[in-house]
């Protein structure tokens, strides 16, 4: 089973992002990089997956800039087995990338495909519905895990997906507001994961100097066909207003005056 996992390199959420003067984007000059923390989830998948369903191969796919390969090279200590950067500088919307992913997974033929649900940065949640239909492919998102009576050390081993004894389909459990949803798709297939998956591994001091000798692959959206004009774009860009102090008051009477008469919510 041939196993094709997305990690994108995102501003890590902790830092401080400020809006440029002119409006037209953040100041990235002194911010962090990671990889996309729900990525790492579904990286962290893949991982149980191939262990569980040995011989099997996890490849790790960034679209970004020559700095994503740092993002690829954690996936890689995580335990990856091989790298592909579809190296870009600048700006690409969810349906350039979908397009992109699309002519790798061609070029690579995986039987499933593990996308975070959503990049942190700017929370489309578009991009794995977006491939799915252009590859035609059935999907299933919001992966999430049941909970179970086994111990931590038997659930840390086992993938949260469930696949059928033929190994032609896999079933996924979601949230929803009534409780559990559980979905069944046929192979190939793309699957988006949500929070409570699973907890994503540290990688060792062992692994990092060995994801220093795994390969990547660099690609060319041009050598892919596909022309990454943006279909949508940034008009502007601004901070969230400042958000006045909060106050103590009295009693519940008072709040609820407050909560009437000032806020208008009562």
């Amino acid at each position: 089973m041939k196993i094709l996992v997305t990690v994108k390199r995102v501003e890590d959420y902790e830092s401080k992002i400020k809006v440029k003067p002119d409006n037209s984007w953040i100041v990235t000059e002194g911010v962090n990089y990671r990889a996309n923390p729900f990525d790492e989830i579904a990286v962290e998948e893949a991982l149980r997956v191939r262990d569980a369903n040995a011989p099997s191969e996890v490849v790790a796919v960034s679209i970004g800039s020559g700095a994503a390969q740092a993002e690829i090279r954690s996936a890689l200590a995580m335990g990856a087995d091989r790298g592909i950067l579809v190296k870009h500088d600048g700006f690409l919307d969810s349906d350039a990338v979908a397009r992109l992913l699309q002519k790798v997974v061609a070029k690579e033929a995986p039987d499933l495909v593990l996308m975070g649900k959503q990049a942190v940065d700017v929370d489309d949640n578009v991009t794995g519905q977006l491939l799915a239909e252009y590859l035609g492919w059935g999907q299933a998102t919001f992966a999430s895990k049941k909970e179970s009576l086994e111990s931590p050390e038997e659930k840390a081993k086992k993938p949260g997906l469930r696949f059928g004894a033929d190994k032609k389909t896999v079933q996924v459990a979601r949230e929803v507001d009534g409780g559990l949803e559980v979905l069944e798709v046929q192979l190939p297939a793309l699957i988006t994961v949500d929070l409570r998956l699973n907890v994503p591994r540290y990688a060792s001091l062992p692994n990092i100097m060995k994801a220093k000798k795994k390969p990547i692959e660099e690609l060319a959206p041009a050598a892919l066909g596909v022309d990454v004009s943006p279909k949508v774009k940034v008009v502007r860009v601004e901070a969230p207003p400042a958000r006045t102090a909060g106050i103590k008051v009295p009693d519940v009477a008072t709040l609820v005056k407050k909560l009437h008469e000032d806020a208008k919510v009562v």
